[in-house]
């Protein structure tokens, strides 16, 4: 009498928009050598996360829904199930036709094309989280948070950003009335008043978010939005052109190489009636190449020097969101401001913020009710501030990226130990693998990297 093999069981820690788009395109397939896909996530949605979790009426998707999808083959996934069930507010629909939803639709249609899957068995929902995780022989161990244990044969790192890293000079303020460390909390707003004068530390998608939402609450006070270049991201393109530029056939070896391509496409894209817009979709859709071809002493400068320029130009506000920002620009109630924190303090009617303006010997010092970080995922804390990584980074698994950006993995997405060798079965999916991989935070690069380690998880169980 012979006994029968259990099928290879595969965890997924993390259950936003990457974890459940690896369990969705792993289970699928329906493989009968693979056993059901357990994600580990709280939330009581799957494929929500942070960022689809919002129920802020003023927090929109940015880019068109006809280009968010859960599957690469199929771009209008998305706006298929908004047409089919209706769900797009009136408001979602701009001038020229696009569609630009709540961001929580997009969370509701993932776990919605997750929940078949689900009712067969597929996939299962460990509504918890993961607290620890130690390798038992060719296995992983994962201790989760309401006393049970998990036991994978194959592991996948999907968590969450970290939480923006409070600047030196507010950390004493950090506990006071009117800071908010987490403007994604759910009642990070709740204590301003209309009139408050408020002082935003950070100039991205998140600030943005931040002025949208105040705006749409009746607040009417004044705004400063700080950002050491005191840009704000951009919003899109007037029109719909083609992406411009080939950057792979000749990648360029060296970040002044590439600013040189940039450009020479930027003016021939001027030349043609284009804005910038198609230049940097071609840089995103390219990214991966792009970032293969440069050394690590190259990757690092252009994290330096470009990042912040590339952001502002890359994650692009939805129109709803770029409106509200321009009138209260035109009205004199936001002010974006390039410049640093030098000091702070509090006193029992306001913080008290000395800011020396961007190329100016001189300080600013004014008078704030409330004070919000928004500075952007604290990317290198990860293995830190989470503490299922935190016990693999102990256990010497895994580590940071040389950039900052993530954590190490190789080629084929596979964690890298202390010393730069792969854990077989440990993998790292989404933008916590950034620092090999490229452009990472888009979601349609997300979608295809998940869809790249669901493939590549296939190969090692079942060949």
């Amino acid at each position: 009498m012979t006994s029968r093999r259990k099928p290879p069981t595969v965890v997924v820690v993390g259950g936003g928009f990457t974890g459940g788009a690896v369990a969705y395109h792993l289970a699928a397939r329906r493989l009968p050598r693979l056993g059901p896909v357990t994600v580990v996530e709280p939330r009581p949605l799957l494929g929500a996360g942070l960022a689809y979790s919002t129920h802020d009426a003023a927090h929109r998707i940015n880019v068109p829904a006809a280009r968010m999808s859960l599957i690469s083959e199929q771009p209008g996934h998305f706006a298929e199930w908004l047409e089919r069930t209706g769900a797009a507010d009136r408001g979602a629909v701009t001038e020229d036709g696009h569609v630009f939803p709540q961001r929580r639709l997009f969370g509701l249609y993932v776990d919605a094309t997750l929940l078949p899957l689900l009712g067969e068995g597929l996939v299962r929902h460990s509504q918890t989280r993961a607290i620890a995780i130690e390798k038992q022989g060719k296995r992983f161990r994962i201790g989760l948070e309401d006393g049970s244990v998990l036991l994978a044969d194959v592991l996948v790192l999907a968590t969450t950003h970290p939480a923006p890293s409070v600047p030196a000079v507010l950390r004493p303020l950090a506990e006071r009335k009117g800071f908010v460390a987490n403007a994604y909390a759910s009642d990070a707003l709740e204590g301003i008043a209309p009139d408050d004068r408020v002082l935003i530390v950070g100039n991205g998608l998140t600030s943005a978010d931040i002025v949208a939402s105040l705006d749409a609450r009746g607040h009417r006070g004044e705004i400063t939005s700080l950002s050491r270049h005191g840009l704000r991201s951009k919003g899109h393109a007037p029109g719909t052109w083609q992406p411009r530029g080939d950057f792979t056939t000749a990648p360029a070896p060296t970040v002044l190489k590439l600013l040189g391509q940039i450009r020479v496409e930027l003016e021939a894209g001027r030349t043609a009636g284009e804005t910038w817009h198609p230049v940097f979709d071609a840089l995103r859709g390219q990214g991966g190449a792009i970032w293969a071809a440069l050394s690590l002493a190259e990757r690092r400068r252009l994290v330096r020097h470009l990042r912040v320029f590339w952001d502002v130009h890359r994650f692009r506000v939805a129109p709803q969101v770029e409106a509200a920002l321009d009138r209260r620009i035109a009205d004199g109630t936001l002010e974006v401001l390039a410049g640093s924190l030098v000091a702070a303090s509090r006193d029992a009617r306001s913080f008290v913020i000395d800011i020396r303006p961007r190329s100016r010997r001189t300080i600013r010092q004014e008078r704030y009710d409330a004070v919000i970080v928004a500075t952007g995922p604290a990317h290198a804390a990860v293995i830190r501030e989470n503490p299922a990584i935190a016990s693999l980074h102990a256990a010497g698994l895994v580590g940071l990226d040389a950039y900052g950006l993530g954590l190490a993995v190789d080629a084929e997405a596979v964690a890298l130990d202390a010393g730069g060798s792969p854990v077989p079965g440990l993998y790292v999916a989404g933008p916590l693998a950034r620092g090999s991989f490229g452009e990472l935070m888009g979601l349609l690069e997300v979608t295809r990297h998940a869809e790249f380690v669901a493939d590549r998880i296939v190969e090692r169980l079942i060949g």
